[in-house]
């Protein structure tokens, strides 16, 4: 089946995913590039004059479309992005660069004894550059989990699905229902305001898996998912806990001193690094520029 929307020709080989509002193809550009592309394709149903295109489509659009304009090496690339009425409905077509593998499939191949130290470092500098730029530029992604991390074949991670993303002003109020229990911040557990120091918590739970191999919190419902985060970072004082939670306070949330260690069998450095991401209050958690310049990334 061929695609032809100007400029950029397709021919879709294989569906490789399917969501609530449509499917994901790999597929191959037409032409002398031959390139191999990702094609999100949305069908939105119903009285366009009335429901219009769901905010969080108008919003993945307008983001890439934006980070398109600045081709950053660690965000996925949207080249192409078309809508055609058809009938009451819209069929809107996404394409992006394609790569084959996300972080959580790249990490389940990983081998006996896991992976080295350099190889860590190389792919949390790649992620904490692309968080870097996405906040630069005022983007919180508000969903990084190992699934929207993309990893090339040769080594290349980029940050994708920004349906969730949302371009925000300081402390704006925003929805609570965001970022995969696992990877999700404190504050959005306690339905307090939350910033871009969101994504370096999950950047944080992402750096530990790295070392683990497996997600360092796994809870199943919200309560649980924070006394997961109190067993490793202690529960925080009552002066820390955000004032605005419908949450109270207790000091039974779990134990009340944190580990200085995080991890037992990382290096000071690796811990030090570890811990400043997973700070409770998001005002002490750790920038992804301070991050990159933190000494981890300059020890060889």
């Amino acid at each position: 089946m061929d695609v032809c929307s100007n400029p950029l020709c397709f021919e879709l080989l294989v569906e490789i995913g399917e969501g609530s509002y449509g499917k994901v193809y790999k597929a191959r550009e037409v032409g002398e590039k031959q390139r191999l592309l990702a094609v999100k394709k949305f069908n939105i149903r119903g009285d366009m004059s009335e429901t219009g295109i769901p905010a969080f489509i108008i919003r993945e659009v307008a983001l890439l479309r934006r980070m398109k304009h600045f081709n950053h090496p660690n965000i996925v690339k949207l080249l192409d992005a078309s809508a055609v009425p058809v009938g009451r409905s819209l069929d809107l077509t996404l394409v992006l660069e394609y790569i084959d593998q996300d972080l959580s499939t790249y990490l389940s191949k990983v081998p006996a004894p896991g992976l080295s130290r350099e190889c860590i470092k190389d792919v949390m500098q790649q992620l904490l550059r692309g968080l870097d730029f996405l906040h630069t530029n005022m983007v919180l992604h508000r969903d990084l989990k190992p699934e929207n991390i993309l990893v090339s074949s040769c080594g290349e991670v980029k940050i994708a699905d920004f349906g969730l993303a949302r371009i925000y002003t300081f402390n704006i109020a925003l929805t609570p229902g965001v970022v995969t229990l696992w990877y999700r911040a404190p504050e959005v557990l306690l339905n307090s305001v939350y910033m871009s120091s969101v994504d370096m918590w999950s950047a944080g739970c992402i750096f530990a898996e790295l070392f683990l191999l497996r997600p360092l919190f796994q809870g199943y419902t919200e309560v649980q998912q924070l006394q997961k985060i109190f067993e490793v970072i202690g529960v925080p004082s009552e002066e820390d806990w955000p004032s605005d939670s419908p949450v109270s306070y207790s000091v039974n949330w779990g134990p009340k001193n944190s580990c200085t260690k995080l991890l037992h069998n990382l290096s000071p450095d690796e811990n030090d690094l570890l811990s400043k991401c997973l700070a409770f209050r998001p005002s002490g958690r750790v920038s992804a520029a301070k991050a990159l310049a933190h000494p981890f990334f300059m020890k060889h």
